[in-house]
C-alpha cells in the first residue's frame, strides 16, 4: 500500500497523468459544451461546430501545457467514445447492413490499395509510400499509417513518409467530413446510403463520426458501423503485407514494438454491440453509455480540431499531395459506383 501512495506508485502516476492532460482536455471539454449549447439553441450540427471551434484555437495544439491533454482527447477519449457506441447497435440496426455492404467495403479497401500500387510510379513513388498512403486512405487514416509503417522496411525517409501521410489523410479527412454530407444531399441519398458512403470513404474514425452524426442519428450509427468494418480489415491487410515483405526481404521481423493489429477500442465496440444485440444490457446502461459516448466523441472531435493546422497543407508538397488526393477520389468514386450498382436497401 505504501508503494501505491508513494510518488512513484500507481496513485502518484495517475495523479501526475491527470495533471498533465487536464489543461488541454479542459479546453476540449469547454469547446464541446459550447458546441452542444449552440447546437441545441440554433440547430447547427454539434460535431461540426466542435471541429471548427477547435480549428480556430489550433495554436493551443502546439503549447507545451495543453498539448498532452489535446492528444489524450483525440486518441484515448475517441477510442472510449467509439467503443461505447457499440451499445447503440441493436439486432434491428444490424439488419440494415447486409453482405452487399460488407462486400463493397472489402472491395473498396482492396481496390484502393491496388490503385495506389498501380499509379505510384506515375507520381514518382515506389512501393513503400504507395502502400503507406493507400492503406491509410483505404482503411482508417492515421492509425492504419502507423500500423503499416511498423512493418515496412526502414530507410532515411521512413519518418518523413509517415508524418506526411498522417498529416495528409487527416487534412483530407477533415475536408471530407465537411464536403461529403453536402455531396450526399446533392445526390439525393437517404440517411442509410449517406451513412454507408461516409463510413466507406472518410479516412479517420473521428471525422466519420462527425460527418455521420451531423446528418442524423441513423446516418451516424450506420457510418460508424461501416467504418469499423474497414478498421477490422487492418489486421488481415497488415498481416498479409508483413508476410510478403518478410518473404521478399528474408528478414526475421521488425525489432520495435508494433501497434496491435486489431485496436482494443474496436474489440470493445464488438463486445458491447454483441451484448446489446443479444439484449443483455439493461436499458439504463444502454441509455447512459449512449449519452456518455456522444459527449466523449464531441470532446474528441474538438481535440482533433485543436490539432489541425491549416498551414500544414502548404508543407506537404505537390506530388505526394496529388497522389493521396487521387487515392481519396478513387475510393469515393468506387464506393459511389458500388452504391449505384450493388448496394440495395434491405426489405423491412
Amino acid at each position: 500500500m505504501a508503494d501505491l501512495k508513494g510518488p512513484k506508485g500507481m496513485a502518484g502516476a495517475v495523479t501526475d497523468k491527470a495533471r498533465q492532460v487536464a489543461p488541454g482536455l479542459l479546453v476540449a471539454v469547454i469547446i464541446a459544451l459550447a458546441s452542444q449549447f449552440i447546437a441545441e439553441h440554433y440547430g447547427a450540427p454539434a460535431m461540426l461546430l466542435a471541429l471548427l471551434f477547435g480549428m480556430s484555437l489550433n495554436f493551443l495544439g502546439s503549447e507545451a501545457r495543453s498539448r498532452p491533454g489535446i492528444d489524450f482527447g483525440s486518441r484515448q477519449v475517441l477510442r472510449f467514445g467509439v467503443a461505447l457506441l457499440g451499445v447503440r447497435i441493436s439486432a434491428e440496426m444490424m439488419s440494415i447492413l447486409g453482405w452487399d455492404v460488407i462486400g463493397l467495403v472489402v472491395l473498396g479497401v482492396a481496390a484502393t490499395i491496388g490503385f495506389g500500387f498501380a499509379t505510384s510510379r506515375l507520381f514518382g513513388f515506389r512501393y513503400r509510400f504507395a502502400f503507406l498512403s493507400s492503406g491509410a486512405v483505404a482503411i482508417c487514416g492515421a492509425s492504419a499509417a502507423m500500423a503499416i509503417a511498423a512493418i515496412l522496411p526502414k530507410d532515411e525517409k521512413s519518418e518523413q513518409r509517415l508524418i506526411f501521410t498522417v498529416v495528409g489523410v487527416t487534412l483530407l479527412s477533415t475536408l471530407a467530413m465537411i464536403l461529403y454530407p453536402i455531396l450526399a444531399e446533392l445526390m439525393g441519398m437517404d440517411d442509410r446510403t449517406t451513412g454507408i458512403f461516409i463510413g466507406a470513404t472518410v479516412h479517420d474514425v473521428a471525422q466519420v463520426v462527425g460527418a455521420g452524426f451531423s446528418v442524423s442519428e441513423e446516418t451516424g450509427n450506420v457510418a460508424t458501423l461501416v467504418k469499423l468494418l474497414r478498421v477490422l480489415l487492418l489486421a488481415p491487410v497488415v498481416l498479409i503485407a508483413a508476410l510478403v515483405i518478410r518473404a521478399a526481404a528474408g528478414a526475421a521481423g521488425a525489432s520495435q514494438e508494433r501497434p496491435p493489429l486489431v485496436p482494443v477500442f474496436v474489440l470493445g465496440f464488438i463486445v458491447l454491440a454483441g451484448l446489446s444485440v443479444a439484449g443483455l444490457l439493461p436499458g439504463v446502461v444502454t441509455e447512459t453509455a449512449s449519452v456518455l459516448s456522444r459527449w466523449l466523441l464531441l470532446i474528441a472531435i474538438a481535440s482533433v480540431g485543436l490539432k489541425t493546422l491549416p498551414k500544414d497543407i502548404l508543407n506537404l508538397g505537390l506530388a505526394p499531395a496529388l497522389f493521396v488526393l487521387a487515392e481519396t477520389v478513387f475510393l469515393a468514386l468506387f464506393v459511389l459506383a458500388g452504391l449505384t450498382l450493388v448496394v440495395t436497401t434491405p426489405t423491412p
